[in-house]
């Protein structure tokens, strides 16, 4: 997902300069490279039955992790395509197929699922190969409609020679966008293993597992908000209308943290019944009462720092995110757990502490980007085009690029 984010630079600027036909070339040539890359990990996933055992796993856990991630090999595959195919049509304002393709893979997943899981008692076997299937699915679905839709007539003109040149500019975005993306996924999981740590780590780690989950779910909001503001903000910056891509920043800021602060109220009046929803265990369900106040403000600010991040990519500043994303999570927010946690025996409550003070972090070195001038944003916009005429080996790419401007 990381790297596809790209899509949204490109795809958003090319759209807002009406360069519709770049759209197409964008996204066939991050398929192609997404698809290579993907190999190399899908030999890394091949091999995760040994890698488990060679890092001391149950033997038995491990056997069954490894073929159930060999199932999972398909999906890999197609979950680089669909990303792909996703960002082509958000960036064109195209969001009901999306919605369409999702609900209908949902059901059929369902479905497989039923089918492959319990009438042919493939167990794990089953549930990965429904998951291969599904994505599978919702990536040709998508595909017959970029084909045959009349929306897509502009931006999908047929696969072109044009998207096999180019590929180190490419990189040069999607690369530090999946940096900025895998810096902070990361980060959680490291808390996760810090929390097994701790004493009680049976406890500690299953809160810290609860309140994550609880974030990733209430994420979906300011994520939602946050792929609407890189396209807001892409689009507003190829059409060279800086003051539509403020407007945009200040409109998804002020609906980041109103929803922050609904939820966070939401989270906070259900703060003694949040634990049923995943144990039954008391002193599990006590313990997520305590540290839902916390969440509920760590929610708040991380709503906005999920929306600077669209912005962020909408500028096409991914570089700069993964900068700020390894300074707030690795220099500031991991290492003020750890001595929070096994200096002052704070326990797990220290995991949103911490990152409490991560946040603002990453507020405070993006807050620039709502103040530009005209200049400032129209070198933005510029920088991406330009940087793709420069390196480009077509001459009529090249020509038709900088004609934008």
């Amino acid at each position: 997902m990381g790297m596809s984010t790209a899509l949204e630079t490109l795809c958003g600027q090319s759209y807002g300069a009406k360069q519709y036909h770049m759209l197409g070339t964008h996204t066939q040539r991050a398929m192609l490279i997404l698809s290579l890359i993907t190999i190399p990990l899908a030999i890394i996933v091949a091999n995760t039955g040994s890698i488990l055992s060679a890092v001391g796993q149950d033997p038995e856990i491990s056997r069954a992790a490894g073929v159930y991630a060999c199932y999972m090999i398909p999906t890999l595959f197609a979950y680089a395509i669909l990303q792909c195919l996703l960002r082509f049509l958000r960036t064109q304002n195209n969001i009901f197929p999306m919605v369409l393709s999702s609900g209908i893979t949902t059901l059929i997943h369902i479905f497989l699922c039923w089918i492959l899981v319990f009438k042919l008692s493939l167990g794990n076997k089953g549930a990965a190969l429904a998951g291969s299937i599904s994505y599978w699915i919702n990536v040709l679905m998508l595909a017959f409609y970029i084909k045959f839709s009349p929306s897509c007539v502009q931006t999908w003109t047929g696969f072109s020679n044009e998207s096999l040149y180019e590929v180190l500019p490419f990189l040069r975005l999607a690369v530090p966008s999946a940096v900025m993306v895998c810096l902070e996924s990361w980060s959680f999981q490291i808390l996760v293993f810090l929390s097994g740590l701790l004493p009680n780590p049976e406890l500690e780690t299953s809160v810290i597992t609860i309140c994550i989950n609880t974030t990733a779910i209430i994420l979906m909001i300011p994520f939602g908000l946050s792929s609407a503001a890189s396209i807001r903000v892409s689009n507003e910056l190829g059409a060279e209308d800086p003051k539509g891509a403020r407007l945009a920043v200040r409109v998804v800021l002020v609906l980041g943290i109103s929803q922050g602060i609904l939820v966070g109220l939401a989270l906070v009046l259900m703060r003694n019944v949040l634990g049923y929803a995943y144990s039954n265990d008391a002193s599990v369900i006590r313990y997520v009462s305590t540290m839902v106040p916390i969440l509920a403000a760590s929610n708040i600010i991380d709503g906005v720092q999920c929306v600077l991040s669209g912005i962020v990519r909408g500028c096409g500043w991914q570089k700069i995110g993964a900068y700020i994303n390894l300074g707030s999570y690795y220099l500031v927010g991991i290492p003020l757990s750890i001595v929070l946690a096994f200096v002052f025996h704070i326990g797990v409550m220290v995991n949103n502490i911490s990152f409490i003070h991560t946040y603002p972090t990453f507020i405070l070195s993006a807050k620039r980007m709502s103040k530009f001038d005209k200049s400032s944003w129209r070198t933005s916009s510029m920088n991406q085009i330009v940087f793709y005429s420069l390196y480009s080996k077509n001459k009529q790419i090249r020509s038709k690029l900088i004609s934008v401007y």
